[in-house]
């Protein structure tokens, strides 16, 4: 093509995207502050809109909320409506649909679910999309599901927080917001008798399930909301009496060069460090036991470790070909994770992980999209899960799978929803009755975890801002300095000792050519050092 060509086209591309809507979204909701388009940005952006529209266009006619599978269209699953509330936010923010629509819809939903069967405030994990009857996940499990209902309130809650205009529909649906939240009834499910929350209660079986909510998994997020309920809270006591007496609470073991402070050994299937960290930052999370960025950082990091390097080459895994969670398989359904694995890869695992690993995520999502293509992607984004050994591609999607991807990729590209999070003073107020807090990080790159055999950390360009981004911490009033110095001994000073730099968290967004970079930051006597791999 020659550049005279290339010209033309360049100029009539621009003008098509200006005149259009950009990925669905419209120009007037922009402001005409019109965001960078990348490539990055563009896979993003398809595969973010694809997956929302299991709960848009798939969403249930009469109660709105989200089918569990594909395959059962009229039972609704509480928890992955919670997820899909979320990802409505982020359809309306980024004006794939309306607001004035989303809040017409989300009506219906909370109108639906204050008609539903309830068990003392909570919903059960099924429901019947027509009715709003329970429709039993297990013999016994035909009540409340405390879990569920948090997943739920979660996602409602945020709603109330974004949803904030001064009209009629926007006040009522936040009133709606507050009469559900406000009467479940956190406190009956610690009143057995034993100072346990439990999970379950069933008007036919009582406490038969007999599940205390013990840590550490993806339950992170009911404690918050037990302990931050308005008019229902449980005592701090049930949380440190069940939350934390468990025999995979504390951890503190390494596994392949990742020392992980909490969970299962290896950490568990991957959702742990997704479900309860849709709203909640976990960069801002820390208690006398652990500092939850590093937890979920360290996990994903395992797991991403253990396809690459330590799983069975059968499996077909890879750098790009990667992540372990709960999901359908070849057997049905199993929560996958490296002491759980048959080879079964789900896409929702690196994809939910954008925030803790975004170069690793990138080459999950291209690799699935790309070289995976038409068996793996459908109308509502990717397919549950596959398996290249058995040769099988699941044909379902699930709500609680497709809702996090739609979330935590937004999270990584704008922090939308840890934003609302910040803002939603009920939250707030159950991580403080946790002692959980803003950490005050010591001066350094408090958000890597090095690659142990290298010690280089990857980063690629934000696909929004169009350059890398370098997230550190300061202490102290010391002046810091950062300072890159390329292979051939180039040395550029990103951040120097003249420029003040408040305490607390800092980011600098800065352009360099691609490469390896021995990466210093020294405050005073202190130095850390880190090679950045600029991809």
């Amino acid at each position: 093509m020659s550049q005279f060509i290339k010209k033309i086209y360049l100029i009539f591309l621009t003008s098509f995207i200006i005149s259009h809507e950009i990925i669905g979204q419209k120009v007037s909701n922009l402001g005409f502050n019109l965001k960078l388009i990348s490539e990055k940005s563009e896979y993003l952006e398809t595969v973010q809109k694809a997956t929302f529209k299991y709960f848009w266009d798939f969403a249930h006619p009469i109660s709105g909320m989200a089918a569990e599978r594909t395959a059962t269209p009229n039972i609704v699953t509480s928890g992955g409506t919670g997820f899909g509330v979320m990802a409505i936010i982020v359809a309306s923010e980024r004006g794939w649909i309306s607001r004035k629509d989303a809040v017409k819809h989300l009506i219906k939903m909370t109108n639906f679910l204050a008609h539903a069967d309830r068990f003392h405030g909570a919903w059960s994990h099924w429901l019947d999309g027509r009715t709003g009857k329970v429709v039993p996940f297990g013999e016994k499990d035909n009540g409340g599901d405390l879990v569920e209902t948090s997943y739920l309130i979660n996602g409602l809650l945020c709603v109330r927080t974004y949803f904030d205009a001064n009209n009629a529909e926007e006040k009522i649906l936040r009133k709606q917001i507050t009469n559900l939240w406000e009467t479940v009834e956190w406190d009956w499910y610690a009143s057995h008798g034993d100072n346990h929350l439990y999970w379950h209660w069933s008007p036919n079986y009582t406490w038969e399930m007999n599940m205390p909510i013990r840590g550490y998994n993806e339950c992170l997020i009911t404690y918050v909301l037990a302990l931050g309920s308005p008019t229902h809270a449980i005592k701090s006591e049930v949380y440190e009496n069940t939350w934390k007496k468990s025999d995979f609470y504390e951890n503190g073991k390494t596994y392949l060069g990742y020392k992980l402070p909490l969970s299962f050994p290896y950490g568990g299937p991957l959702f742990f460090a997704h479900y309860s960290y849709l709203s909640l930052d976990p960069r801002l999370m820390q208690d006398d036991k652990v500092n939850y960025w590093k937890q979920n950082l360290a996990q994903t990091l395992i797991n991403y470790t253990h396809c690459v390097e330590e799983a069975p080459k059968d499996f077909g895994y890879s750098s790009e070909n990667w992540g372990l969670t709960a999901s359908d398989d070849y057997n049905f359904y199993d929560a996958h994770s490296p002491t759980n694995d048959n080879g079964t890869i789900t896409p929702t695992a690196a994809l939910s992980s954008f925030p803790y690993t975004p170069y690793q995520s990138y080459q999950a999502l291209r690799y699935f999209y790309l070289k995976k293509g038409n068996p793996l992607f459908g109308n509502y984004g990717f397919y549950d899960a596959f398996n290249s050994s058995k040769n099988w591609y699941s044909n379902q999607y699930l709500a609680i799978d497709q809702g996090p991807i739609v979330v935590m990729i937004e999270n990584y590209r704008s922090e939308l929803l840890w934003k609302i999070g910040q803002k939603t003073p009920d939250l707030l107020n159950g991580l403080k009755k946790m002692n959980i807090n803003p950490p005050m990080n010591p001066t350094g790159f408090y958000m890597y975890l090095s690659e142990p055999k290298t010690n280089e950390v990857s980063l690629m360009t934000h696909p929004d801002f169009g350059k890398y981004v370098l997230d550190f911490a300061i202490k102290g009033n010391e002046p810091t300095q950062i300072e890159l110095t390329d292979e051939n001994g180039k040395a550029t000073v990103l951040l120097s000792k003249s420029e003040a730099k408040k305490e607390g968290i800092q980011q600098i967004k800065f352009n360099m050519k691609s490469g390896k970079y021995t990466t210093l930051l020294t405050q005073g006597s202190y130095i850390e050092k880190i090679i950045l791999n600029l991809k």
